[in-house]
């Protein structure tokens, strides 16, 4: 995925955009940054943590059961709050999830939180 300045929004499987992608980064709904995704689609939280793959549809999906090999990353500079658009394109019509498969967005949005926010955070000591 080349770096770019494009706004790709995000969508949840229920059909509303969960996040937006300004490659590698994404932000929340309200424009905080919430995590990165690797050139091979890997989507890693603000904390380093493992997420999921973000699809083509674009979704972020993770396997029900936890991904064991899939090392902790030493995150980027924090980004900047991002101004998300007032308007919004509708969802692509996107296939049904699979079975051994999640939602990230729909169904464990806390595995993406803002910067210090969390249950994944270090302790300050």
């Amino acid at each position: 995925m080349p770096t770019g300045s494009k706004l790709i929004p995000i969508y949840k499987s229920s059909g509303d955009i969960g996040a937006f992608l300004i490659y590698p980064h994404l932000y929340d709904s309200t424009g905080e940054w919430i995590g990165w995704v690797t050139p091979d689609r890997l989507v890693f939280s603000v904390n380093g943590h493992y997420v999921g793959l973000l699809t083509m549809d674009p979704r972020i999906l993770r396997q029900r059961e936890r991904d064991p090999g899939i090392a902790r990353r030493v995150p980027p500079p924090p980004q900047v709050r991002i101004r998300p658009p007032a308007r919004l394109p509708l969802s692509p019509t996107m296939p049904e999830v699979p079975v051994n498969m999640i939602d990230v967005l729909d169904e464990a949005p806390e595995l993406l939180p803002a910067i210090g926010f969390g249950d994944l955070v270090e302790d300050m000591e």
